[in-house]
């Protein structure tokens, strides 16, 4: 198979994106001494890479695997992959040294999607697209941790390590592939005694977008931690739009006013009914003072709700933006801020509930090896969803399995049966496997 298979743009193959990859851990500067080396950098990061690339659950177990001359053969054909360092050894070397340079194939591979035109179906509002933002911890113990992990003292005196991280992704409503950006981590910073914080990374990695990608239009879309005057003026600054989030509990005045508009009658209203007898209510209002405060942002509110058949409320949902509301507009808007939660069901579910093993703990290590293992993880969940984008013939095998974790189990099975010439070798043989011989 593969003959006629649309295969997407040649910068999105796998060969293409894994010598990206690979050019970017050549930047990594090797801080060991040279008669001491015995697995190159590249070695160690393009076998990490593949344990996540496959899924697997354990670094041990893939070292195992990896140690058959069949398993070992594929890390060759596939990842180029000649010297295999222990499990030990591997997280020894991708803890002392900066993973930083692998930061910058996130810009990459999204500046490819992008040229290619790929993510001209990821526009909304327009030319614009949608950002959202998430914050997740991946990692948390009372023993383990390292000089960048957080920590929190319990009310038993124990203290409680962790490592957060917020995650920004392009999404649409309408797409169930997410383009994760370059992950901001929430942790110790250089010099700091202070405690970093979600909404002290947000303001960074706002900065980060706009630094990586200078003309990309995209409305910012967050939860209610996020709206609040620095960030707003944050977003702003960076030319982005913004559509956050608003609850009663932390923006009282604002609700306070919404309320008062409502009881004189002063909220634009729109509502439609579905065959069904779901009642779909928007109510609106523009030019409103976030807060009771004379430098206060002014934003435009919406607030959604939608009733069942029987007139039972079943969803609730208040926002604030820059956009602009009118009737023409609300629904869109309104489906736009619900994708929101498309970085928590796509991105954070997928990659802790099926397959990517996120919260896992691979290795923590003293310095860096916690965070690159997120980085490796995170890089090749980003090169499945450019192929379930762009890969016809990686949907085609994708296609024969009713999930995605039985897909992955029938991979690592088949590396273990048999050396393949290349990943598309692999694919194809997934797909179309051989007829017995007559």
């Amino acid at each position: 198979m593969g003959r006629g298979t649309r295969r997407g743009p040649k910068q999105l193959w796998f060969r293409a994106l894994l010598d990206s990859l690979g050019s970017a851990a050549d930047q990594i500067a090797d801080s060991r001494e040279e008669h001491k080396i015995s697995y190159p950098l590249q070695d160690c990061y393009r076998s990490t890479f593949a344990m996540f690339y496959f899924q697997d659950p354990s670094l041990l177990a893939f070292q195992r695997r990896v140690q058959e001359q069949i398993h070992r053969n594929n890390l060759a054909t596939q990842f180029e992959v000649h010297a295999i360092p222990s499990d030990s050894q591997l997280r020894d070397v991708l803890d002392a040294h900066d993973y930083e340079p692998l930061m910058g194939v996130y810009r990459q591979w999204f500046n490819r999607l992008q040229r290619s035109k790929q993510l001209e179906r990821y526009q909304y509002f327009g030319d614009r697209y949608l950002i959202t933002l998430d914050g997740s911890q991946y990692f948390s113990s009372q023993k383990i941790h390292c000089s960048r992990c957080l920590h929190k003292e319990k009310s038993n005196r124990q203290i409680q390590y962790s490592h957060q991280v917020l995650q920004s992704a392009l999404v649409h409503p309408d797409r169930r592939e997410v383009i994760p950006l370059a992950p901001e981590f929430i942790r110790m910073q250089d010099g700091s005694t202070t405690q970093d914080c979600e909404s002290v990374a947000g303001l960074r990695v706002i900065n980060k977008i706009r630094a990586a990608h200078r003309q990309l239009s995209a409305v910012i879309v967050a939860d209610a931690l996020y709206a609040t005057e620095p960030f707003i003026t944050a977003v702003t600054k960076q030319r982005f739009s913004f559509l956050l989030g608003v609850k009663s509990g932390s923006h009282e005045t604002l609700f306070e006013d919404i309320a008062g508009f409502r009881r004189g009658k002063l909220l634009d209203r729109f509502e439609r009914i579905t065959k069904d007898g779901r009642r779909y209510f928007y109510e609106w209002v523009s030019e409103v003072p976030l807060y009771a405060t004379a430098n206060s942002p002014v934003v435009n509110f919406v607030e959604f709700q939608l009733f069942d058949a029987a007139g039972k409320r079943t969803r609730h949902f208040s926002w604030i933006t820059d956009l602009p509301l009118n009737e023409e507009t609300i629904e869109e808007l309104v489906r736009g801020a619900r994708t929101r939660w498309k970085i928590e069901n796509e991105n954070f579910n997928t990659l802790k509930n099926h397959g990517y093993h996120l919260e896992h703990n691979f290795g923590h290590g003293a310095a860096y090896l916690s965070e690159a293992f997120f980085v490796l993880n995170t890089l090749a969940f980003f090169m499945h969803q450019i192929f379930a984008l762009t890969d016809g013939l990686y949907q085609a095998a994708r296609s024969r399995f009713t999930s995605r974790v039985e897909y992955w189990n029938i991979i690592r099975a088949s590396l273990q049966l048999m050396v393949f010439d290349s990943w598309d070798h692999l694919l194809t043989r997934i797909h179309d496997p051989p007829l017995p011989a007559p």
